[in-house]
């Protein structure tokens, strides 16, 4: 039996599921904070509308990075998703977050043939 893991984006304002290809995902600072936000297009617009004085007022800051870089990681992060939807349909144990055992990582590249 094949299992299909569906992944919804869902408004978090209002808990509307969206469809594929619409809403976003914001993301913001505020008091050195980071946060990200998944919204309906209309919410975006009203999010960025309510900033918007407040934006034209502010001064860009460049980030500078800080910590470890993980630059040499073997699996780009695009394909982390495929990989873990891969794993469950084919009885490998994975979290939803984290580090994918290499075990894992070298049986999906088998089986693409990768």
């Amino acid at each position: 039996m094949a299992r299909k893991v569906v992944y919804q984006l869902v408004d978090d304002i209002d808990q509307t599921p969206l469809d594929e290809g619409e809403g976003e995902t914001v993301r913001f600072s505020l008091d050195g904070n980071d946060y990200e936000i998944d919204l309906s297009s209309d919410h975006a617009k009203l999010l960025r509308a309510g900033l918007e004085k407040y934006v034209d007022a502010a001064r860009v800051v460049s980030r500078t990075k800080s910590g470890r870089s993980s630059s040499n990681s073997r699996v780009p992060k695009r394909d982390l998703s495929a990989i873990r939807a891969w794993a469950s349909a084919n009885g490998h144990k994975v979290s939803d977050r984290g580090r994918i055992p290499n075990a894992v990582v070298e049986a999906y590249d088998a089986a693409n043939g990768r």
